[in-house]
C-alpha cells in the first residue's frame, strides 16, 4: 500500500509518496503555485547507490594511526566499521586532539545549507556538541554574499536587515516604471529560501510586475538571467565590468545635470570624492559612457539613453549577489548604492536592491516571529577563518592575515568535523582545496552520500536525510510553518546527528549538558512549543504539536506588505539614522580608507579584474561564469534523476556562444575540456546565443570526480570549481571571486571516462 505525507526541503513543499518504509516520488504540493522541481531528485538520491549505508574508516588511517599522516585523503580505500568502534575512534581521537593542541585545533567547518528542520541541523547539531566539548575554530561570512556582510555596514547598514527590509514586489509593481538589473534577477535561484519556502511567490511577483507595465533591462552576460515573461532587454557587459558600466551613468547624470544634488546633500556623506574620482580629478582617468562602452562592450549610445530614461524615471536598481563573487565584488556594490543615490530615489519604490532572487523570499514576504531553534550555546573559543579561507588555513597555520581592518592570525588545525556542507562544491581551485585536506591530522564528515567531501575524510559517518527523521521546517525570510514527519527508514545503520552526538556523549562523559535529557523527538516538541509560545505574543495561537504534525501548511502574515526599503530614513534622517559613522549613506567611507586597502579603498572604484591586469585573459581567452543550476541546490542531489536528466553524456553542461563553439569546431551535444593553469574539467557543449560571445555558462554543484590519472587531475564530471582561483574579493571581506576565472576550451576527443562520484568508493576488509 502506498502512503502520501508532506515533505519540506530548502526548495519548498512535496507531498511523498512511500511504500514499505521506502521513499518512491516526492509530487508538486498542491498549494504552492509554482513548486519546484528539484523534489524530483529526492527519492532517487535517497535510495541511490552513492548512500552512506555504514560508519567507514579510510584504510590507512585505521592501520596506522593519525599522526602516521600515512596515504592520499581522496585517493584511498575504506574499512566499513561498525558504529561501535567508528565511535571509540571518535572518542579517542577528539580527546587526544584536545588534550594535545587544544580546542583551537578543531575546525567545525559545517558550512552549508542541509536540512531545512529547526531541529536536525547539522551546523547547530555539531557545533552544540563541540562547544559542550570545549568549543572550536569556527567560519565566518558565507560563499553567497560575503562581500555584502563585509562592505554594507560601512555603507549602509547589516545586509542581513536589508534582505528583510526589502521593498516588495507588490509595492514595486504599482510604482516603479523601470527596473534596470545587473546580473539579471534569475528565477532558478527564486526556488530556495533558507529553512524552507511554503509558496514560491517571486516569480509570479515579477510576471505581475512587468503585467503592470514596469519596463525591465537585464545587463548580464547570461540571456535568462531574467525570465522571458519580464520581456527584458538584453544589455550584456562583459563580466566584471558591471563597476564601470554604473560609473559611466553616474558620470552621465552628473556631468548633464540630472542628478539629485538636494538627495546628496541631505543623505549622503562623500558624494565630493565621488565627483572627483568620476571626472578624472584623482587618477586622471575620466569614467564617462565611452570610457564604460569600451570596457564593458556595450554599445554607448544605448547605455546613455538608459541613463536618461532611469533619471526621467521611478527607476530601482537591482544588483545580484553573483556579481559580488568576483575580483574586488564589493566595488558594483558600493557603486550600486552610489548611483541609486545620485538619482536620489533610495527610500522610494525605487532606488536600490542588492540580491533580490538570493532566495525565493526576498522582496515577497518576511516573517511575524521566529520559530524555535536548537541553541549551539557558547563557543569559548574565539578564532575563526573567513569562510572562503578555509585552504589557506590549512595550508598556512600561525601565518597571519588581513580581514575587515584587523590583523588576524589562522589556527593550527589538526582535526576537521564537517557535517552538511560541501566544501568540495563552494570552495575555489579544488586542486588547491585538496592539497589543503591532506594536512590535518584527522577529518570527520557527515553525510548522506559519498560525495568528494565523504571520500577526502578519515571517519565518515552515514546520516539520516529529513524525509527519514521528524522536524519542522520555518524558513527565515518566509511566512509559513511546515510540518516534517518522518516519512521513510534511514538506509543501512544511518542514524540521526543528534543520535550520533547522544552516543558520543555518553560514551566520553557522565554530563548531558548536550541532549539535556531528552530524545530527539521530544527536543522537536520542545522547539515546537517555544514557538506556540512566540506566536502567542503575536496574536497567533498555533495547534498542538500531535495537530501540526499530522497537518500541512500553516501560513502567517507577512508584517510589512508595504516595506520600502530605507523609507523611514528618506522622511527623517534625524530621526531614523543609519548604523554608519554619520548616520548618513556613507559614499566615501574615511573608517575603509584607513584600512589602506589597495584592493579595497574608501569609496567605490574601478579595478580590472585579475585575469585582465595580469594578462591571464590572452592565453585563456573566454571568462567562465558558474552559476546556480536549476536542477539542484548548490551540490545537493546531484545524483538524482532530475538532476542528471539534464546532464550531457553525463557531464554538467557548459553553454557556449555560436560563435566560440564554431571556432573551436564543436558541436552541441560534444564533450568538451575546459582547462587554465590551476586544473581541467569535461562538461557537455549546449550551444546557445543565450550566452555573449567570449563567454562560456558552466553550472556548480557537479560532485568533484578526479580522474588522478588524468593531466591536473582532470575532473571528470564538469565541476567549474577545478579552473577558479583562490584569491579573495578583497581584504575587507575576504570574500570568493569564483566568478573571475579566464579558460580555454576544446572538443574532448578521447574515450569518455565514467562519471564514479555517483557510485561507492573502493572498500576493503
Amino acid at each position: 500500500m502506498t502512503n502520501t505525507g508532506i515533505t519540506v526541503n530548502h526548495w519548498g513543499l512535496g507531498r511523498a509518496r512511500v511504500r514499505d518504509g521506502r521513499l518512491l516520488a516526492v509530487d508538486a504540493h498542491p498549494s504552492d503555485p509554482e513548486p519546484s522541481p528539484i523534489n524530483g531528485n529526492v527519492a532517487s538520491s535517497l535510495n541511490g547507490n552513492a548512500r552512506v549505508r555504514r560508519p567507514a574508516v579510510r584504510q590507512s588511517w585505521l592501520e596506522q594511526g593519525p599522526l602516521a599522516r600515512a596515504g592520499e585523503r581522496g585517493r584511498e580505500p575504506f574499512v566499513e566499521v561498525s558504529w561501535d568502534k567508528a565511535l571509540e575512534l571518535l572518542a579517542a581521537e577528539l580527546d587526544r586532539v584536545r588534550q594535545q593542541h587544544g580546542n583551537e585545533s578543531i575546525y567545525a567547518g559545517s558550512y552549508g545549507w542541509s536540512s531545512a528542520g529547526r531541529f536536525h541541523h547539522a551546523q547547530s547539531q555539531l557545533k552544540r556538541f563541540l562547544n559542550v566539548c570545549g568549543g572550536f575554530v569556527r567560519s565566518e561570512g558565507n560563499y553567497s554574499y560575503n562581500a555584502a556582510l563585509g562592505l554594507m555596514p560601512h555603507v549602509i547598514k547589516n545586509y542581513r536587515e536589508m534582505v528583510v527590509e526589502a521593498t516588495r514586489w507588490k509595492v514595486i509593481a504599482r510604482q516603479v516604471d523601470l527596473v534596470v538589473m545587473f546580473g539579471g534577477i534569475p528565477a532558478r535561484s527564486t526556488q530556495v529560501s533558507d529553512g524552507g519556502i511554503g509558496r514560491h511567490r517571486a516569480s509570479s511577483d515579477m510576471r505581475a510586475c512587468a503585467e503592470a507595465g514596469v519596463r525591465f533591462v537585464n545587463l548580464s552576460p547570461l540571456r535568462t538571467d531574467a525570465a522571458d515573461e519580464l520581456h527584458a532587454e538584453w544589455m550584456p557587459p562583459r563580466p566584471g565590468s558591471d563597476t564601470a558600466v554604473m560609473m559611466g551613468m553616474a558620470h552621465l547624470l552628473i556631468s548633464e545635470g540630472l542628478h539629485d544634488q538636494a538627495f546628496l546633500d541631505r543623505y549622503t556623506v562623500g558624494h565630493e570624492q565621488v565627483r572627483e574620482y568620476l571626472f578624472g580629478e584623482t587618477d586622471g582617468v575620466v569614467k564617462d559612457i565611452a570610457w564604460a562602452a569600451r570596457l564593458s562592450g556595450l554599445d554607448a549610445t544605448r547605455l546613455a539613453e538608459l541613463t536618461r530614461e532611469m533619471a526621467a524615471n521611478r527607476t530601482l536598481i537591482t544588483t545580484t549577489a553573483g556579481i559580488q563573487r568576483a575580483d574586488f565584488g564589493e566595488q558594483p556594490l558600493w557603486m550600486t548604492v552610489t548611483l541609486a543615490a545620485l538619482l536620489g530615489q533610495i527610500g522610494t519604490a525605487g532606488g536600490f536592491g542588492i540580491g533580490y532572487a538570493v532566495n525565493g523570499s526576498f522582496g515577497s514576504a518576511g516573517r511575524p516571529y521566529r520559530a524555535g531553534s536548537f541553541s549551539q550555546g557558547h563557543n569559548p573559543v574565539e578564532n575563526f577563518v573567513p569562510v572562503a579561507m578555509v585552504a589557506d588555513a590549512l595550508l598556512r597555520p600561525h601565518e597571519s592575515y588581513d580581514y575587515a581592518g584587523e590583523r588576524m592570525r589562522f589556527p593550527d588545525i589538526r582535526m576537521v568535523w564537517w557535517a552538511g556542507g560541501n566544501p568540495f562544491h563552494h570552495a575555489q581551485d579544488l586542486n588547491r582545496l585538496r592539497q589543503a585536506f591532506q594536512r590535518p591530522e584527522t577529518v570527520i564528515v557527515n553525510e548522506m552520500n559519498w560525495t568528494s567531501t565523504a571520500r577526502h575524510a578519515d571517519i565518515v559517518l552515514p546520516v539520516a536525510a529529513p524525509e527519514e527523521r521528524m522536524d519542522f521546517a520555518a524558513g527565515k525570510y518566509d511566512p509559513a510553518l511546515l510540518p516534517m514527519p518522518a516519512l521513510a527508514h534511514p538506509p543501512g545503520e544511518a542514524m540521526t546527528e543528534f543520535d550520533i552526538f547522544c552516543a558520543l556523549e555518553q560514551r566520553m562523559t557522565d554530563d548531558t549538558r548536550f541532549s539535556e535529557g531528552l530524545s530527539g523527538d521530544q527536543w522537536v516538541e520542545r522547539l515546537w512549543e517555544e514557538t506556540r509560545t512566540e506566536a502567542r505574543k503575536h496574536g497567533d495561537e498555533l495547534p498542538t504539536w500531535s495537530e501540526f504534525i499530522a497537518g500541512d501548511i500553516i501560513e502567517l502574515q507577512d508584517p510589512e506588505p508595504e516595506r520600502v526599503f530605507l523609507s523611514d530614513f528618506r522622511a527623517n534622517p534625524q530621526a531614523s539614522p543609519l548604523p554608519t559613522p554619520s548616520g548618513l549613506i556613507e559614499l566615501y567611507s574615511q573608517t575603509i580608507a584607513g584600512f589602506h586597502y589597495d584592493d579595497c579603498p574608501g569609496q567605490a572604484s574601478w579595478l580590472p579584474p585579475r585575469g585582465i591586469s595580469n594578462g591571464d585573459c590572452k592565453r585563456f581567452p573566454l571568462q567562465m561564469i558558474s552559476g546556480q543550476p536549476a536542477t539542484r541546490l548548490h551540490s545537493q542531489l546531484d545524483n538524482g534523476d532530475y538532476s542528471k536528466s539534464r546532464k550531457i553524456q553525463g557531464r554538467e553542461p557548459v553553454l557556449i556562444h555560436p560563435d566560440d563553439a564554431r571556432q573551436r569546431g564543436i558541436q552541441d551535444g560534444d564533450v568538451v575540456e575546459l582547462f587554465n593553469d590551476r586544473g581541467r574539467c569535461l562538461a557537455g557543449a549546449r550551444i546557445t546565443d543565450d550566452v555573449m560571445s567570449g563567454v562560456v555558462f558552466l553550472w556548480t554543484g557537479a560532485w568533484y570526480d578526479p580522474d588522478f590519472a588524468a593531466p591536473q587531475q582532470r575532473d571528470r564530471h564538469g565541476n567549474p570549481n577545478v579552473l577558479t582561483h583562490d584569491l579573495r574579493t578583497s581584504r575587507l571581506s575576504q570574500g570568493p571571486a569564483a566568478h573571475s576565472a579566464f579558460v580555454e576550451l576544446c572538443r574532448f576527443d578521447g574515450e569518455v571516462p565514467e562519471i564514479r562520484v555517483h557510485s561507492q568508493p573502493e572498500f576493503r576488509g
